[in-house]
């Protein structure tokens, strides 16, 4: 028997939470057996919802429910929370939501818990005061754990509630006009002629444009020819920052799915670009975005801490370390990323992400550039790296960029929902000429 969308939820809500997958891992697998665009999407908003609100639905569930499912049943746990999330947070009208999700019960084999989960239901569509959550603990208030809560306070203790507030909100469809086929006039020129509406808002990133409504992106003017690609603009400042220049031997250090990759050649097309990753899988994304765009790249599946085993002995004029992370800064995009992600894997990733500093650095030319990148707002990835690398590097000099507020800054950091862009950290080294 095939699911419903409610039931494909709570199964792939469980599969996140606790099975530990992600669900850009979990949620295309379910998409997969709908055959309505409408469903596919349904079924994203719901999963996306639970993530984000999590430790409320929880919450309400213990003041209705004596305890938690166990075992077997988790997943009819989850299908309480995508009952409640509906209720609260969708505009489907609530008889509908609560018939769908008792007979997705069903679907389940939870037949002998219909009668408890449309209670619960019926209790939370009657009793509003349930979700006054103003005394409650902070990781229920703001839907955080409570790690991420207190990290974020102690590096930002102006900016900590806006984070976690832009994190709960639905990130815009950014695209980057491919400029090497077409101008960002002339595109913007065609997605008006097609009826969509679009803005341009950020006059330092003139190929980024902003969609008034997320949509299937296959079905917008130019997708097959190459015309653009979906990236969030704070991800679209890494090439323009790097200062790529025809001509330069250039190494994508940790490339995929390929997005930066092919802004570089677009905005470099005779440079000669290597494309690494140590992902074999995820390099298949990377091959076909170069494909649809039009692009040519070195791709070549390999870990950019071990050079030895790959490189073969150029030296580079540009590197664009875009380091494993957190990815702390794209919460509002990923909301599952807060639930997986432990407060004990920072100091993992700060290893690693200096690791890949002081090995790629040695395939730097002397005069030339490295950028280093994360999607991560935790100071031990970003600015606490580069103040350690600069120490022990003294062929290494900071360049201040342009954007960020104070010179005296170890890089930029971007903040989540800063002119509605993801949270991202660029910054920019560059070997002296000895």
């Amino acid at each position: 028997m095939s699911l419903s969308v409610r039931a494909l939820a709570a199964r792939s809500c469980f599969d996140v939470v606790d099975q530990g997958m992600s669900l850009s891992e979990v949620l295309p697998k379910a998409q997969a057996l709908l055959d309505n665009p409408l469903d596919k999407a349904l079924l994203q908003e719901i999963c996306f919802g639970v993530m984000r609100y999590l430790p409320q639905l929880e919450a309400v569930c213990s003041q209705l429910m004596a305890k938690p499912l166990i075992k077997q049943l988790r997943p009819l746990q989850f299908l309480l929370y995508v009952g409640i999330y509906q209720l609260k947070f969708m505009r489907i009208p609530d008889h509908a939501a609560i018939s769908e999700t008792v007979e997705a019960a069903r679907e389940l084999k939870g037949q002998s818990l219909t009668k408890l989960i449309n209670g619960v239901l019926r209790n939370v569509q009657r009793q509003q005061e349930l979700f006054n959550f103003e005394a409650a603990p902070a990781a229920v208030k703001f839907n955080h754990p409570g790690w991420l809560i207190t990290a974020l306070q102690q590096a930002y203790p102006e900016q900590w509630q806006a984070i976690l507030d832009a994190n709960q909100q639905k990130a815009p469809l950014w695209l980057r006009v491919n400029v090497s086929k077409i101008s960002a006039t002339d595109y913007a020129a065609a997605l008006t002629r097609a009826g969509i509406e679009y803005s341009r808002p950020l006059a330092d990133l003139p190929a980024a444009i902003k969609l008034a409504q997320a949509q299937d992106v296959t079905s917008l003017p130019g997708y097959s020819d190459g015309w653009f690609s979906v990236q969030d603009a704070a991800a679209q400042y890494a090439a323009t920052l790097l200062d790529v220049q025809n001509g330069q031997q250039i190494l994508d250090a940790c490339c995929a799915p390929g997005g930066k990759t092919c802004h570089i050649l677009e905005l470099a097309p005779d440079a000669s670009v290597t494309a690494l990753d140590k992902d074999a899988r995820r390099l298949m994304r990377v091959h076909d975005n170069l494909a649809r765009l039009g692009l040519t790249a070195k791709v070549i599946a390999a870990d950019a801490s071990e050079p030895t085993t790959w490189w073969q002995g150029q030296l580079f004029d540009r590197i664009l370390l875009d380091v494993p992370c957190s990815a702390t800064g794209v919460i509002r995009r990923h909301p599952d990323i807060r639930w997986l992600r432990k407060k004990a894997d920072i100091p993992a990733l700060a290893e690693l992400q200096q690791r890949i500093l002081q090995q790629c650095w040695a395939l730097l030319a002397p005069g030339g550039s490295l950028l280093y990148a994360t999607c991560s707002v935790l100071p031990q990835e970003n600015s606490m790296q580069i103040e350690q690398f600069l120490q022990q590097k003294s062929d290494a000099s900071l360049v201040a960029l342009p954007h960020q507020p104070d010179n005296a800054n170890y890089g930029w950091q971007i903040l989540p929902g800063e002119r509605d862009v993801d949270g991202f950290f660029y910054a920019r080294l560059v070997k002296q000429v000895r």
